[in-house]
């Protein structure tokens, strides 16, 4: 339990620190259709957080809870290796602008709530953007891992276009 809280504390201020921005980047998706959006996706490529360093076949997971109004996550991933240990983490997500439905507030655990923008998504939802308005994270996500590099590069084009910087850290290696 201690290395629970510690993670989460260290989680938290992670966050918090890399939330201070003098411009915030708000050019998000114009539209986004939450019952078109929800289901898995494989991430493919960005800048994450320390909780996902050195995890393969990622996955994340949107989930309409129509009962509490908002979005269940799900993230899995393999620990280590394609065959490593195979990890799971959950959180709430909240639509912060309905007029978009581009920005929300994703919380790991009460009374934490971050900010989450879809920057940008495929018209046919074959792929997106999420950063944050610091543009220090980017999860670039297909709905299949095939052709990863191309939609990469795809992606990378389109956020350049948009102001966002798309510099990539780290690719998630999938089976």
């Amino acid at each position: 339990m201690k290395n629970k809280s510690r993670s989460g504390l260290f989680y938290f201020f992670s966050l918090l620190i890399s939330s201070c921005s003098t411009t915030p980047f708000t050019n998000t998706a114009t539209e986004v259709k939450l019952k078109k959006f929800m289901g898995p996706w494989y991430v493919l490529a960005g800048r994450f957080t320390f909780l996902e360093t050195d995890a393969f076949n990622s996955v994340e997971t949107y989930t309409w809870n129509k009962t509490d109004n908002r979005i269940d996550v799900s993230f899995t991933f393999n620990k280590g290796s394609l065959n490593g240990e195979k990890k799971s983490s959950t959180q709430k997500a909240w639509v912060e602008n309905h007029e978009t439905n581009a920005h929300w507030k994703v919380s790991p655990f009460w009374p934490l709530k971050f900010d989450y923008l879809i920057i940008d998504v495929a018209d046919d939802y074959s792929w997106t953007a999420v950063g944050t308005p610091n543009q220090k994270h980017l999860w670039i996500m297909a709905r299949s891992p095939e052709n990863a590099p191309a939609v990469i590069k795809k992606v990378v084009e389109r956020l350049i276009k948009k102001g966002y910087a798309a510099s990539i850290e780290t690719t998630v290696v999938h089976r």
